[in-house]
């Protein structure tokens, strides 16, 4: 009996592998160079744009457009989300300590980069009539950020106003003019 439960899948099987001989489909060179690429590399000129692409259309992002590359954050940025953003402006990075910016890009820096980076992202869409004074947010690096707002404008940890809000395929993002360092 017990000779049965195991003889009869094995012979199934066995059958299966040999009907199946001759039918494998072989990839192109192109199909699999761009397999492993994710989500960032599908090509799509009609639909709205993601995250990434609208960042990396953006003349003011041109610096965490390097950081996200450096950090391999991507693909994951570039997926269906949804995301809240907090991306700060070029000018906003200048205002880091001298060499900041430059140390966190060494590839030895990448996981402090990424922290760094995640600190700025949360699940889920909050356009700015959601974000109420007072309110804690959890961040994807599981540090919480605090909303106030201060004569009508919206401030991310008492020192980032959000100065724009730009929808995307896969959440929001707001445009901030400070650098939101996570806490230790």
């Amino acid at each position: 009996m017990n000779l049965k439960i195991y003889f009869l899948p094995a012979v199934a099987l066995s059958i299966l592998v040999a009907c199946n001989q001759g039918t494998e489909t072989v990839e192109s060179p192109t199909s699999i160079a761009s397999a492993g690429a994710g989500q960032a590399s599908v090509q799509d000129d009609d639909s709205q744009k993601d995250i990434v692409k609208i960042a990396v259309g953006s003349k003011e992002h041109t610096t965490l457009v390097k950081a996200v590359q450096a950090a391999d954050l991507v693909n994951s940025l570039s997926n269906a989300g949804p995301f809240t953003v907090f991306a700060p402006v070029n000018a906003a990075f200048d205002k880091l300590p001298a060499g900041t910016v430059e140390g966190l890009l060494e590839p030895s820096k990448k996981a402090d980069l990424q922290n760094v980076l995640e600190y700025h992202v949360g699940v889920g869409v909050l356009k700015t009539d959601l974000l109420v004074d007072g309110q804690s947010l959890g961040q994807v690096n599981g540090k919480n950020i605090t909303i106030s707002k201060k004569d009508g404008k919206i401030v991310v940890n008492g020192t980032a106003n959000i100065i724009a809000s730009i929808p995307a395929s896969n959440g929001i993002i707001h445009v901030i003019d400070a650098v939101l360092l996570p806490p230790q």
